[in-house]
């Protein structure tokens, strides 16, 4: 459901896809223009032309295992002699990256007459209070209506920053004082919700450490009421991911997904970065789909991924 509220896919609208290629020009360069300036003039495919190939992969960030597996399955090509140009692997490289992304790619759960609930989590400094603001923006523009939980109330800047982003959306929060139980502020949120017929209700999550046991176990029982309160919620748990910590943010996300059921990733300040397949790896090696990445600082900087136009726009 969510999938399909938040605009058009970049591929469909010029400006949307435009921006796309804009955010992805670091990691272009230092991955698809590197391919370029390798296979340009070489005829034949040699194994120090394929070790050079697997460097620049790994240097995107795609991770070692991903970049083996893609230059074994050119090596297993090349041995078949099914590939023998070196200015094809340009092309047998980007359909690969393409097959990892939509293997990974699934939609939302559709949810019918109950608001649908996003919970929404990570380490501080991600961006995720941004990316929760940008969230409903979005959604506000396609005539939802949206309901805010500030349950980070761990520290009170956080219920002040999810308040100003309330007040520039027009969208109401459910807030408690700093300290509150998060639970008990989620409870009040979704009773709320349901009095007031609203289509989704996210929440704002303590930005916290994977490693720290006591804020994961308040994570679970978050969970739990929400469960009790709305059957099947949450519906999403969206993990924001800053793309500029790379492999950093892998094993941040694998280990949130072991402990916190992670459905899918936005990766924040894509712009930023040369380090951008780390798209690839998470689909890869953690089986999650990118749901939004974002793009810049400004409201609607936040696009639905797509694989195919992320793809189009490293390899354009």
């Amino acid at each position: 459901m969510i999938q399909t509220l938040f605009g058009p896919t970049p591929e469909k609208s010029g400006g949307l896809f435009e921006r796309l290629q804009q955010a992805v020009e670091k990691t272009r360069s230092g991955l698809v223009d590197r391919i370029e300036d390798l296979v340009q003039g070489r005829k034949e495919i040699d194994a120090g032309l394929l070790d050079e190939l697997e460097i620049a992969l790994i240097g995107a960030d795609i991770g070692v295992r991903t970049a083996t597996e893609i230059l074994d399955a050119v090596r297993d090509k090349v041995s078949r002699r099914q590939l023998d140009n070196a200015v094809e692997l340009k092309t047998q490289i980007r359909q690969h990256l393409l097959e990892i992304l939509m293997s990974a790619d699934r939609p939302a759960r559709s949810v019918d007459g109950e608001p649908e609930v996003i919970l929404v989590v990570g380490v501080n400094g991600t961006g995720k209070t941004t990316t929760i603001g940008k969230m409903a923006h979005q959604l506000q523009d396609g005539g939802r209506k949206v309901l805010l939980c500030a349950a980070d109330t761990f520290r009170a800047a956080a219920i002040e920053q999810l308040e100003i982003w309330g007040e520039r959306t027009a969208t109401e929060v459910i807030k408690q004082k700093a300290g509150a139980d998060p639970s008990a502020v989620l409870f009040d949120a979704l009773q709320a919700a349901r009095a007031r017929k609203v289509d989704y209700v996210i929440v704002d999550t303590a930005g916290r450490l994977h490693t720290k046991s006591n804020l994961m176990s308040e994570l679970d029982k978050m969970k739990r009421t929400a469960g009790r309160v709305i059957p099947g919620a949450p519906h999403e748990v969206l993990l924001v991911l800053d793309a500029t910590t790379g492999q950093n943010g892998l094993e941040q996300a694998r280990q949130f997904t072991e402990t916190a059921g992670v459905t899918g990733i936005v990766l924040t300040k894509l712009d930023g970065t040369a380090k951008g397949g780390v798209v690839v790896a998470i689909a890869r090696e953690l089986g999650l789909p990118i749901r939004y990445v974002g793009v810049g600082e400004k409201i609607d900087d936040l696009i639905r991924f797509d694989p195919e136009s992320f793809i189009q726009s490293l390899f354009s």
